[in-house]
């Protein structure tokens, strides 16, 4: 059996969960705690891959990526780097795709609590930056979890719109929902069972840790209380 799908699908879902929970943090803080015009329509504009079909979101992408896309021919003629059928391309599906659970995952998180926390802090001379990594962090962090395990399992289990942007090249973009299509599709079911095994047991742990922790810590906390 060859295990490249695993690997491959584990680094994609890992670099993208990486700049999702960066990303997100930061937008959803920012957003979160201001209010502006164009603020519903920008976190529609967020949140719209969670609801679109994952084709319509890789054919969006692929029209920004491809060669003669608005970012891929610019990449393309100064970088000399394609993002169409390569992995890197499949990172990037996923972290669109992934993004809108992280952003709302973070920016409830940071409504939850009381703002007038972060105002006494800043009141008594701790400068912005302190204030986010020592009381909005930790505040915020059970959510801010929470978000981040979402987004690892979905990107784990992308398909549409990285069919659409990546391709299906073998040990090179065959992520495991494309194997498990492939194998169906040219009748291999040992294979395609294989991999099905192998991605629910992947979103079933992830799942599975998430809520233990959660349950530990309200536990936790209400022995502290």
């Amino acid at each position: 059996m060859n295990y490249t799908p695993l690997f491959l699908s584990l680094k994609i879902a890992s670099i993208a969960t990486l700049v999702v929970f960066v990303v997100g943090i930061f937008l959803a803080r920012m957003i979160a705690r201001n209010s502006f015009p164009g603020k519903n329509i920008i976190e529609s504009i967020i949140l719209l891959p969670m609801v679109l079909p994952p084709t319509v979101v890789g054919f969006g992408l692929l029209y920004l990526f491809g060669k003669n896309g608005i970012i891929g021919s610019f990449l393309l003629e100064w970088f000399d780097i394609q993002i169409v059928f390569t992995w890197v391309g499949a990172v990037i599906a996923s972290i669109v795709v992934s993004f809108p659970l992280m952003y709302q995952s973070a920016s409830a998180s940071f409504q939850n609590f009381d703002i007038n926390i972060e105002n006494a802090a800043l009141t008594m001379g701790a400068s912005k930056w302190r204030v986010f990594w020592t009381i909005s962090f930790p505040l915020a962090f059970p959510g801010l979890l929470a978000g981040t395990v979402l987004t690892f399992a979905r990107a784990l289990g992308e398909f549409g719109a990285t069919l659409m942007l990546a391709g299906y090249i073998p040990n090179k973009t065959e992520t495991i929902p494309l194997a498990i299509y492939f194998a169906v599709e040219s009748g291999n079911m040992e294979a395609a069972t294989f991999w099905v095994v192998i991605i629910v047991l992947l979103g079933f742990c992830s799942i599975l840790w998430l809520n233990w922790w959660t349950k530990r810590n309200i536990l936790r906390f209400s022995k502290n209380k």
